[in-house]
C-alpha cells in the first residue's frame, strides 16, 4: 500500500508591496481623473452646487490632492463666476503653475473685471515661479482691450514678440481687438497686414472694428477677403450686412453678399437673418425686408423688434403692433426694445389701452428695463391725452435723463398745460440737468401754446448765453408763431430777415398762416413768395395762400394759384383721420 505524500510548497503572494502601491496609484489617477472630468461638467454647465461638493470632498481628503486637481476646480469657481471662493482656493494653494495664474486672469477678465486681472499678471511676473504661455497672453491682451489705456497693450505685445511668440494667430486677434476697441485703425492694419497665417476670425475683427470706426473702409475688406479665398462664417456675414446697412450699398454688394449667404447655407443662422433683414429696412426695402424676415426658419425677440420697429419707420404703426402680438403668441418674451417700439407705436396710434397693457409687462419685466423704455412709456401716454398716468411714470422713474424732462415738457404743452411745462424747465435746470437742442423747442413750444411773449424772449436768449446753443429753425419757427398769432406781425417778419442763415420754407409759412388769421394780406404774399420759391413742390404754401384770398373774398387770385398748381403739378395731400373698431 502506497502511501500518497502530499508536498505542501508555500504559495507566492497575490501581490507585492511595489505592485499594491501600484494599484493605489492608478486608482488615484482614475479617481482624479473622474473628479476633473465631473468638474469640468459642472463648469459648462454653470453648476456651482456640485463643483462645492466636489470641492469639499477635496478639502476633506477624499479625494487625492494634487495640483492638476486644484486647478480644475479653481478654473471651476472662476468660469461659474464665483471670484471671491475662486481667488480665496488660489490664495492657498501652496504650489501653484502656470494655469493656475491663466485661470485667474482668465476668469476676472471675462466677468468684466480687467483692472485685477492685470494687477494678478504683474503679481505673476513679480511672483517669478511660473512664465506666461500663451494662453495667459490671451488673457491678458482681452484685458488690456478693455482697459481705457492703450499702454498695457503695447507693454504686453512687445513681451509676446519677444518671446516669439508673434506667429500666434490667437494673439495677434486679441491685439487687433484691443487696437479696433481703442480706435487704432491704421495700426491694426498695419498688424493685420504683417499677419501671415490669418483665419477668418482674423478678418472678422477687422470688419467688426471697422463698424465702429469707419464703415465705408468694409467693402473694401470685404472684397479683399473674398479675393484671398478665406470662407466666412457666420459673423463674418452678420458684420458684412450691418455695414452695408449702414453706408447704404445695396443694389451692388449688398445683393451679391445674399447670394452668397444662400449658397453658402448660412442664412439659417438668427444672426445673419437679423443682419440681412436690418440691411433692406435701413436701405428703404421694406418688402424685401420683410420677405428675408418670413423666410428666417428660426427667429428671435430681435428679429420680431426690428421689422417691427421698421413698420412703424414705415408709418405703419398698427401693422408693428400686429407683428408685435404675433411675436408674444409664439411665445417669445419682449426686450427693453420691444417695449420700446410697442410704446411708440401706440402713441402714434393714440391707442391708450393698448399702452396699458403693455405698461403692465414693462412692471412684470422690471430691472431688465432701462430709462429709454420709460421714457417712450411717458411719451406714450402724454400723446394719448393720459398726463396724469404720464407724471405718474414720470415721478416714479430713477436717474431721470435731459430726455425724460424734455418728453414731460412737450406732454404737458402739448396738452394744455404750458405753465407746468415752463415750471419743469424751470426745476430740470436748478436739478442741474442740462437742457439740449430739443428741450428748448419744446420750451419754446410751451410758450407759444402760452402766449408768454416776455418768457419766451428770456429763453430764447438764455439758450445761448446760459447754455452755448445756437438757436436752429425749429426755435425760430415757434419764435415766429408766438410772435405772429398775438399779433406782432412786423416783428416776427423783422425777426426772420434777422436770422444768421437762410430761413426754411415753414418758417416763412408759419408767417403766411398767421397773416390769414389777422388778414395781413401784404406781408402774407411776401412769406407765402419766399415760401414757394424755397420749395415750389410743397402744397401747403399754395393751400395758405389760397385761403388767405378766399377769406378776403378775392376768387380771381384763388383761381391763378390753382392754375399754377396744375401747372407746377402740386397736388394737395388729402387730409385723414381714424377710429378704432372693437371686435366681437
Amino acid at each position: 500500500m502506497f502511501r500518497l505524500a502530499l508536498v505542501f510548497q508555500p504559495t507566492k503572494p497575490l501581490f507585492h508591496f511595489s505592485t499594491i502601491a501600484a494599484f493605489h496609484a492608478h486608482f488615484s489617477t482614475l479617481e482624479e481623473n473622474l473628479c476633473s472630468k465631473f468638474l469640468t461638467s459642472c463648469t459648462q454647465a454653470s453648476n456651482l452646487l456640485n463643483g462645492r461638493a466636489i470641492h469639499a470632498k477635496y478639502s476633506k481628503g477624499s479625494i487625492p490632492c494634487s495640483l492638476y486637481l486644484q486647478n480644475h476646480i479653481l478654473n471651476m469657481y472662476l468660469k461659474c463666476g464665483d471670484l471671491i471662493n475662486g481667488h480665496k482656493l488660489f490664495d492657498e494653494m501652496p504650489q501653484r503653475n502656470v494655469v493656475s495664474w491663466s485661470a485667474m486672469v482668465s476668469g476676472f477678465t471675462q466677468h468684466g473685471f480687467f483692472n485685477e486681472a492685470l494687477s494678478l499678471f504683474i503679481y505673476m511676473l513679480r511672483d517669478g515661479t511660473s512664465k506666461p504661455n500663451e494662453f495667459t497672453f490671451v488673457s491678458v491682451l482681452q484685458a488690456c482691450s478693455l482697459h481705457e489705456s492703450m499702454t498695457m497693450a503695447y507693454q504686453v505685445y512687445a513681451v509676446v514678440l519677444r518671446l516669439g511668440f508673434g506667429s500666434n494667430v490667437f494673439l495677434v486677434n486679441t491685439f487687433l481687438t484691443a487696437l479696433m476697441r481703442h480706435g487704432r485703425k491704421e495700426e491694426a492694419l498695419e498688424v493685420f497686414q504683417r499677419c501671415s497665417n490669418k483665419d477668418t476670425v482674423t478678418w472678422n475683427v477687422m470688419l467688426s472694428g471697422y463698424l465702429e470706426n469707419s464703415c465705408l473702409d468694409l467693402p473694401e475688406l470685404w472684397v479683399q477677403m473674398n479675393n484671398e479665398g478665406i470662407k466666412p462664417d457666420c459673423f463674418t456675414f452678420a458684420s458684412v450686412l450691418t455695414g452695408l446697412a449702414t453706408v447704404g450699398d445695396l443694389n451692388y454688394m449688398g445683393l451679391q453678399v445674399h447670394g452668397q449667404i444662400v449658397k453658402s447655407g448660412h442664412g439659417v443662422e438668427i444672426c445673419v437673418g437679423n443682419s440681412l433683414v436690418d440691411m433692406y429696412i435701413k436701405n428703404q426695402r421694406l418688402f424685401d425686408g420683410l420677405k428675408a424676415f418670413n423666410e428666417m426658419g428660426e427667429k428671435d425677440v430681435c428679429s420680431w423688434t426690428q421689422v417691427a420697429a421698421g413698420l412703424l419707420e414705415y408709418g405703419e404703426p398698427a401693422k408693428a403692433l400686429e407683428a408685435i402680438g404675433e411675436m408674444r403668441m409664439t411665445g417669445i418674451t419682449p426686450n427693453k426694445f420691444t417695449l420700446a417700439t410697442v410704446f411708440n407705436a401706440c402713441a402714434n396710434l393714440a391707442f391708450l389701452d393698448e399702452g396699458k397693457k403693455t405698461h403692465g409687462l414693462r412692471i412684470k419685466l422690471g430691472v431688465e428695463i432701462d430709462l429709454c423704455v420709460d421714457n417712450a412709456l411717458i411719451d406714450m401716454y402724454a400723446k394719448c391725452g393720459s398726463m396724469d398716468s404720464a407724471w405718474g411714470v414720470f415721478k416714479v422713474t430713477n436717474g431721470r435723463s435731459v430726455v425724460s424732462w424734455t418728453t414731460m415738457i412737450m406732454g404737458c404743452a402739448q396738452n394744455g398745460q404750458a405753465r407746468e411745462a415752463l415750471s419743469i424747465f424751470d426745476e430740470m435746470i436748478m436739478k442741474g440737468i442740462k437742457p439740449n437742442y430739443i428741450t428748448y423747442v419744446c420750451v419754446l413750444y410751451a410758450c407759444s401754446q402760452g402766449m408768454f411773449i416776455d418768457k419766451a424772449w428770456n429763453y430764447f436768449s438764455s439758450m445761448t448765453i446760459d447754455h452755448g446753443i445756437s438757436p436752429g429753425e425749429d426755435h425760430y419757427v415757434y419764435m415766429v408763431h408766438l410772435l405772429s398769432q398775438t399779433g406782432h406781425i412786423k416783428e416776427a417778419e423783422e425777426l426772420i430777415l434777422s436770422m444768421p442763415f437762410q430761413p426754411g420754407a415753414s418758417v416763412w409759412q408759419t408767417l403766411l398762416n398767421a397773416c390769414q388769421v389777422h388778414g395781413d394780406i401784404e406781408t402774407g404774399k411776401r412769406a407765402a413768395e419766399r415760401a414757394i420759391n424755397l420749395d415750389r413742390k410743397d402744397p401747403s404754401s399754395y393751400v395758405l395762400l389760397s385761403n388767405m384770398f378766399a377769406g378776403f373774398n378775392n376768387w380771381d387770385d384763388v383761381g391763378k394759384l390753382r392754375k399754377l398748381m396744375e401747372m407746377r403739378d402740386v397736388k394737395k395731400v388729402p387730409g385723414s383721420s381714424w377710429i378704432k373698431i372693437e371686435k366681437d
